[in-house]
């Protein structure tokens, strides 16, 4: 990670690492069930979305539901409802499932067919900072080719070193400035 801000807070800026504020936008594209997991019509389109495909059984595994065929089938007939655990555990594994498999259309909809994505770079908030202290810094704006794969793949996978190498990689395209963009307020796009 680039690092002029290792002590970010120091003077009362505000802002994330770069590396996160990328996941959280790549995260900010995918969708899904909008009902709650304790609603009965959330909790049911839950289970039947993660019961379709044996990649459904994978994530339930990966979130920790280890249930009876019996029960799970209780569940599906709406004959029992899961805890309050196991429903924050299935609400989890949708959601991991859900990113797996939007993950390839984030691919394509980010590389535009090898034209890339347009995308805004918002400094870190300077605004608690004593005027001695701050930077001269403004939102920047740049096309990024040529490695959303690997930033899909590192969101998709939680691979925050990976995510970083891949923020260092778009950075540098900013010129002398890069590091000042090391830790931002946001990052955003129209994709």
């Amino acid at each position: 990670m680039a690092g002029r801000w290792m002590d970010l807070g120091m003077y009362n800026a505000r802002g994330l690492p770069g590396a996160d504020a990328l996941g959280v936008a790549i995260e900010r594209m995918v969708t899904g069930i909008a009902s709650s997991v304790e609603s009965e019509r959330g909790l049911a389109a839950r289970l039947n979305y993660l019961t379709k495909t044996d990649a459904g059984y994978e994530a339930m595994d990966r979130a920790g539901v280890h249930v009876s065929p019996r029960t799970l089938m209780a569940w599906l007939a709406e004959e029992r409802i899961p805890n309050k655990a196991n429903r924050s555990r299935l609400d989890a594994a949708y959601w991991d499932l859900r990113r797996r498999n939007v993950a390839a259309d984030l691919k394509k909809r980010l590389n535009n067919h090898g034209r890339g994505t347009r995308v805004e770079i918002n400094p870190v908030d300077q605004s608690r900072v004593e005027g001695k202290h701050q930077r001269d810094l403004s939102s920047r704006s740049l096309t990024v080719r040529g490695v959303w794969d690997r930033a899909v793949d590192a969101w998709t996978n939680d691979d925050v070193d990976e995510l970083d190498a891949v923020w260092d990689i778009i950075i540098e395209d900013l010129g002398s400035e890069y590091d000042a963009y090391s830790n931002v307020s946001s990052v955003g796009w129209a994709a």
